[in-house]
């Protein structure tokens, strides 16, 4: 369906993601969901908002919608309510953020009644859009349905944890399996992150179970520095390692080569995520020339990354993975892993190394610290680099949906 010469159709997006993870640092996950929110709000067209609370669903209008972007933009959440009050063992800023979302409903449901709500607020040939992998459930799916007209478009960010499910928490792989399963039965359209995305998607639901789909690079922002935390490194070549610390982003392999680096410093930058003892062991142990970094704003991490010999990232998947784009984007080095991400949105600007070639990774490291402390450089950034945009995004998806 091509809305080109058609009235734009009244758009129902899936906020439930970014409401549970309300209070934390947003994931790239959950800045594409803003990004959706941030884009659909700058258009004319109608837009309404759900999200699955712990108390039942709520419906938003544009109005609610827009204050809701604003609370999670300024990260400044309301007192809690009588039912937040009544809540237990529950994330107090989420308590707030389901009460603030109660203050500007349109309308809110206990689940059975989902269906109902939907059909009394939205016109016929609403579309439904989901970005997070959260609240596709056979509910949704079957109240959105029951709209005359309606569609369903879910973004997929990426197949790991059926690729790789030596990475995943307990549970999620068979909760991403159902999850695709009904994807590829319910949805009218699959937004993929790449073509890699694409070609995974359609390796796990066969050709014959693929909805229409449409590729589009996710937009990244350029970074913007602002002020870099001294310490040790100062005045020093080092190098930035950007991300959550899971076992999947393979900080172990940077840990094990760097007392063979004697020319620079490395910063570990990201939060700790979960099931990686033997590297949090290492970290907390310490070791010579290797800091970690906890909790840094943006502009505090693009201001290290601006100044630093370049950013290492022996990830082994990855669905986007925004660090190596935002350090081209900055005009800096990046050694990473062969991934076909990097190929499809980097081309030849990285320096690829697989990650079994631990001489490779050191020699690349050594001769960037020694490149960096001299002042060149890197050839692979001389003609620029110019990061994919989210207008390039919304002009390609927003036309089907």
């Amino acid at each position: 369906m091509d809305l080109t010469n058609a009235d734009p159709p009244a758009r129902l997006l899936d906020l439930t993601r970014l409401i549970s993870r309300a209070g934390r640092a947003q994931t790239g996950v959950d800045r594409v969901e803003y990004a959706y929110l941030s884009h659909l709000l700058s258009q004319a067209t109608p837009l309404y908002g759900l999200v699955r609370t712990r108390l039942g669903f709520v419906l938003l209008d544009r109005a609610g919608c827009a204050a809701i972007r604003d609370r999670l933009r300024d990260d400044d959440w309301g007192a809690p309510d009588l039912l937040a009050r009544l809540s237990r063992k529950a994330d107090p800023v989420r308590l707030r953020a389901e009460a603030d979302l109660r203050r500007v409903a349109a309308a809110r449901c206990l689940p059975r009644g989902l269906g109902r709500m939907l059909r009394r607020h939205l016109p016929a040939g609403t579309h439904y859009l989901n970005t997070g992998h959260s609240n596709l459930s056979d509910r949704v799916i079957t109240a959105v349905r029951a709209i005359p007209q309606s569609r369903i478009a879910v973004l997929i960010h990426d197949t790991i944890p059926l690729d790789h499910p030596q990475f995943q928490r307990p549970g999620s792989v068979d909760r991403f399996r159902h999850f695709l399963t009904r994807v590829g039965r319910a949805a009218d359209l699959l937004i993929c992150n790449t073509a890699q995305t694409r070609a995974d998607i359609a390796r796990h639901l066969g050709a014959d179970g693929l909805p229409q789909t449409v590729v589009a690079h996710l937009g990244v922002p350029r970074p913007v520095p602002g002020t870099a935390p001294a310490g040790p490194w100062t005045g020093q070549p080092y190098f930035v390692c950007l991300g959550t610390i899971e076992p999947r982003k393979n900080h172990a392999l940077l840990l094990d080569l760097w007392p063979d680096i004697p020319e620079a410093h490395l910063l570990i930058c990201g939060h700790r995520g979960w099931e990686n003892h033997a590297v949090f062991a290492r970290l907390d142990a310490g070791q010579d020339r290797v800091h970690e970094l906890n909790g840094l704003p943006d502009e505090a991490i693009f201001a290290l990354l601006r100044d630093s010999a370049g950013l290492l990232f022996p990830s082994l998947a990855e669905g986007y993975g925004l660090p190596p784009i935002e350090a081209a984007a900055l005009g800096r080095p990046v050694v990473c892993n062969d991934l076909p991400i990097y190929r499809e949105v980097l081309g030849d600007i990285p320096i690829y190394a697989e990650v079994s070639d631990g001489y490779l990774w050191r020699t690349k490291i050594i001769e960037l610290a020694k490149d960096h402390a001299a002042g060149k450089r890197p050839s692979q950034h001389k003609g620029g680099f110019t990061p994919p945009d989210w207008d390039a995004h919304f002009k390609t998806v927003l036309r089907l949906i």
